[in-house]
């Protein structure tokens, strides 16, 4: 399935996603050290406003660390964005040796039956092979948003290109962002990648200040359906 995912910071924002042809959108609270959670309220919000999927960034501070007493607060939370239509989350978490937390990961998402986004923590693993490992054995994961490096994909460009290529698996749940270009799309079609995500492209300028931009959202919704349906004519 092709995905189109867009950053919402309102409702004003989610909707204009769904009218430009997004699939879904990842709603945070601020943009604030790469984008902090929501209140539980503006999931509500949002849900009345939108009928596409909402995922949710489950993250309250800098970093990619957690500790016992923040991941009961976690769990509470993902609870209130669940009892307030949310469809899934996003979030991910790493250990002291910047691998990813597999105890605290599924501690967090072990209970449910909702799927889940590992965010962009998995740019800042060390070893990408391990983390990879173990991220294919956390349970419902179904998306993986990754820039191939920690300065965007513009400079990881090649890397999750060479993953998806290299492992099916990986290539499934790759949703590329982080820094996205139009140029990009076609360079990761070809390697296998069906999902996508943008943020700042989707706004006027590149501001964040800025609301989702219809127009934006759906030049974007053309261009990955029309390269993923080339890719497929030329490999028929």
């Amino acid at each position: 399935m092709n995905m189109l995912e867009v950053i919402a910071l309102h409702a004003a924002d989610a909707e204009r996603a769904e009218e430009g042809g997004a699939d879904r959108i990842e709603l945070v609270g601020s943009m604030d050290d790469g984008g902090l959670s929501p209140e539980p309220a503006l999931v509500d919000k949002v849900r009345r406003a939108t009928s596409i999927q909402i995922r949710p960034m489950v993250r309250l501070r800098p970093g990619f660390g957690t500790d016992g007493g923040e991941a009961v607060r976690l769990k509470g939370l993902i609870s209130s964005y669940l009892d307030a239509g949310a469809d899934g989350m996003v979030l991910g978490f790493l250990d002291g040796h910047a691998g990813v937390d597999v105890e605290v990961m599924t501690e967090l998402v072990g209970e449910g039956e909702w799927p889940w986004t590992f965010h962009r923590a998995i740019d800042s693993c060390l070893d990408q092979d391990v983390a990879w490992r173990r991220l294919l054995t956390l349970p419902r994961v179904d998306q993986v948003l990754t820039a191939g490096s920690v300065r965007g994909v513009e400079h990881g460009l090649d890397d999750v290109i060479n993953r998806a290529r290299s492992q099916a698996a990986a290539a499934r749940l790759i949703m590329a962002g982080g820094g996205l270009k139009a140029e990009h799309v076609p360079w990761l079609v070809g390697a296998g990648v069906r999902a996508f995500h943008i943020g700042s492209p989707a706004r006027p300028g590149g501001s964040w200040k800025a609301y989702v931009d219809v127009g934006l959202v759906r030049t974007w919704r053309t261009l990955v359906d029309d390269t993923i349906a080339h890719e497929r004519n030329r490999t028929a």
